[in-house]
């Protein structure tokens, strides 16, 4: 939790898109950069996901905060545009080294030591961490830029990942064998996530449920149309990001629960989403925090069970098969948002419903690799 929460204390968070902006950088030139990292997370998804299966998660952790750092350097050391977009591919890779490689780092460990019933409420806690840590962020911010600048910003926010990289050292990795390392290759993982019907389906279910995360990034446009003054946006979106990062610690019990009280809590969620869009004031972003505490409850037992369903080698390379399809079904939200606002949100939620289902009643899956045939050996 410690980790996940220095990850996330980067002042350069709250002021980056101000910095493109104050460096002279259009409209459209910021799409394009934005458009740089989501294209090179979306590329270096899988294939990171089985360099962390067949050399090392924790090593690839530290290679994802040194990356980082060095991107927030060229930022800093460099402010132009050229500089921007090459930080973001060193931060759009840094993201996919993470992305799967820290659920099966931490869920191995806690199997080493037969805890591997803990890790819905560590995932829980971590993904609570990552959410409250955003008050301090937002203070550092604001002070180191009074005293500095973007440059000491930027050069805090590359000490800072560099900082996580460090403690990410410290992370114990459960000993893996040679074979375990000569079958952690990009195609047997990619292979193994989609030849298991159950695994495919809890594979499904978690990118569906995660691509949801997407609706976050509406909720100061929400805050805004519905009559919350400018001055007061932030701390109306900051007091929904504490709301989910109860629920996300609450992930630990609504693991204990039955599949049908964890769907209730999805359709309780698309409820208030939908509540909060028709009644439109600013008292009804109380009614978008429930939904984002509800929803992120559900999120993190949804990747518990996924862990749980792994047992080969590949557990990175699958998990981030997952992140992959977070990507994908994030664009759905997107369309959704487009088309009808939070009410088509609502409406999307409560369509993956039915594969959710499917997906969360699935807990113990046996998908190691099958064994090849054996062949009577030929006579001469």
């Amino acid at each position: 939790m410690g980790w996940a929460a220095l990850s996330e204390l980067v002042p350069l968070y709250p002021l980056y898109a101000l910095l493109f902006l104050d460096t002279g950088l259009s409209g459209g030139q910021i799409s394009a950069l934005f458009a740089v990292w989501s294209v090179t997370s979306f590329v270096t998804e899988v294939p990171a996901g089985a360099l962390a299966d067949r050399w090392s998660r924790r090593g690839v952790v530290v290679l994802a905060g040194v990356l980082q750092a060095a991107g927030f350097a060229v930022w800093t050391a460099a402010p132009q545009a050229w500089a921007f977009a090459v930080g973001f591919v060193l931060w759009g890779v840094a993201g996919a080294l993470v992305s799967g490689a820290t659920e099966a780092l931490v869920y191995d460990g806690l199997a080493a030591v037969g805890a591997s019933d803990s890790y819905a409420r560590i995932n829980g806690w971590m993904t609570s961490a990552e959410l409250v840590v955003q008050v301090p962020t937002a203070f550092a911010a604001s002070a180191l830029f009074a005293l500095g600048g973007y440059p000491l910003v930027g050069w805090a926010s590359a000490a800072v990942c560099l900082a996580a990289a460090a403690l990410a050292l410290r992370f114990p990795e459960a000993r893996r064998t040679a074979d375990d390392a000569e079958r952690g290759s990009l195609r047997q993982g990619v292979v193994e996530a989609l030849r298991s019907p159950a695994l495919r389906v809890l594979v499904l279910a978690v990118a569906l449920i995660g691509g949801l995360d997407a609706v976050e990034e509406y909720f100061p446009v929400l805050a805004g149309d519905w009559g919350v003054p400018t001055t007061a946006v932030p701390f109306a979106v900051l007091v929904i990001a504490l709301a989910g990062a109860a629920g996300a610690a609450l992930g630990g019990i609504a693991g204990r629960m039955p599949g049908g009280a964890l769907l209730g809590l999805l359709v309780a969620a698309a409820g208030c989403l939908a509540v909060a869009a028709v009644w439109a004031r600013p008292a009804a972003l109380g009614a978008v925090a429930v939904f984002y505490a509800l929803y992120l409850a559900v999120l993190v037992v949804a990747e518990a069970r996924l862990q749980d369903g792994i047992a080969s080698a590949h557990r990175a390379t699958i998990t981030s098969v997952a992140g992959l399809g977070i990507e994908v079904a994030a664009l759905l939200v997107f369309a959704a948002w487009a088309l009808a606002g939070p009410v088509a949100v609502a409406v999307l939620v409560l369509a993956v419903v039915p594969v959710v289902r499917v997906g969360l009643r699935t807990r113990e899956l046996d998908v190691r690799p099958e064994e090849p045939e054996r062949r009577p050996a030929e006579r001469g």
